[in-house]
């Protein structure tokens, strides 16, 4: 079991709660419809999971050098194993998309896509960060799809398209800061992706200040003030010291930032304290099972 919960990441699909809670809830003021919710948090726990799980199938080779540990490489866990799990949890979240709207349908086949092709063959060129990006900006949008939107440029639209547009920058440079992990780091792609996730950032915050919420604009951008300093310091001491260690406990702290974010934006954006503790409190259950399960 150990190992299976290994091949999943399971502690980071956590962060992909997030993202469906705030892409529902920027575009709905509650959570009457909730089977609905609960099927977009399903889809995306499928799909995300998969993720995980095709990452290591398509990397056996790379592991058995670098990461000999990993369930796979180990023997613990055979690649057919491996790629019959990923396909079903592939076709859970995609028949959970299925059972919500005509949108959600397209954002899974997109995600599928998405999935497949960073871990196939985009991830190890220029443009894998991007497509990684990309998955996480079609999982916020998920979060927005579970009704028939009346015109398909209402769905591509404000507040939820630039929002999942900052998030998906964000993990664009996540994904640079995190490419050579096992490894002694480049400082070069360490800054390169500092760059990005603060982009990100400043995405997220120059939209928010732009456009009226129903909460306080100065707490929302105060957190994401926080989380942009303590980034930056926290990246800064890796590039002086890339080591795999210090690198892979950033990652870790980077992706929970996710949540935070999530939180941020959707006080922003309903002024619901209760939505926004509850969404801030997915950070915890990665924290306890990271001590177990490795997130990166």
């Amino acid at each position: 079991m150990r190992a299976y919960l290994q091949l999943l990441r399971l502690p980071t699909v956590f962060t992909a709660w997030s993202d469906i809670l705030l892409g529902y809830f920027l575009t709905h003021a509650t959570a009457e419809d909730w089977p609905k919710l609960v099927l977009l948090l399903i889809s995306t726990s499928g799909l995300y999971l998969s993720g995980m799980v095709f990452n290591d199938v398509f990397d056996v080779a790379e592991d058995t050098c670098d990461r000999p540990q990993r369930p796979i490489p180990s023997g613990r866990i055979t690649r057919r194993t491996a790629i019959i799990l990923g396909v079903i949890l592939m076709g859970v979240g995609v028949a959970a998309a299925f059972a919500v709207a005509s949108q959600s349908r397209l954002i899974a086949l997109l995600l599928v896509a998405a999935i497949l092709g960073y871990n196939g063959f985009l991830k190890q060129t220029p443009i894998g960060p991007v497509s990684m990006g990309l998955c996480r900006f079609l999982n916020v949008m998920l979060g927005a799809s579970d009704f028939s939107w009346s015109e398909a440029s209402l769905f591509w639209g404000p507040p939820q398209l630039p929002i999942a547009f900052g998030m998906g920058i964000y993990i664009v440079g996540v994904t640079i800061f995190a490419k050579s992990e096992a490894t002694t780091s480049p400082r070069g792609s360490l800054l390169a992706g500092l760059g990005a996730m603060d982009v990100g950032l400043i995405a997220l915050a120059g939209w928010m200040a732009s456009h009226p919420g129903l909460g306080r604009l100065d707490f929302s951008l105060m957190v994401l003030t926080v989380i942009a300093v303590s980034l930056n310091l926290r990246a800064f001491r890796a590039v002086a010291d890339p080591s795999p260690g210090r690198v892979q406990g950033l990652i870790k702290l980077f992706l929970l930032n996710l949540v935070t974010m999530a939180a941020a934006v959707l006080y922003w954006h309903t002024g619901d304290s209760v939505l926004t503790l509850l969404t801030a409190c997915l950070v915890i259950p990665p924290m306890l099972i990271s001590k177990m399960i490795s997130m990166t």
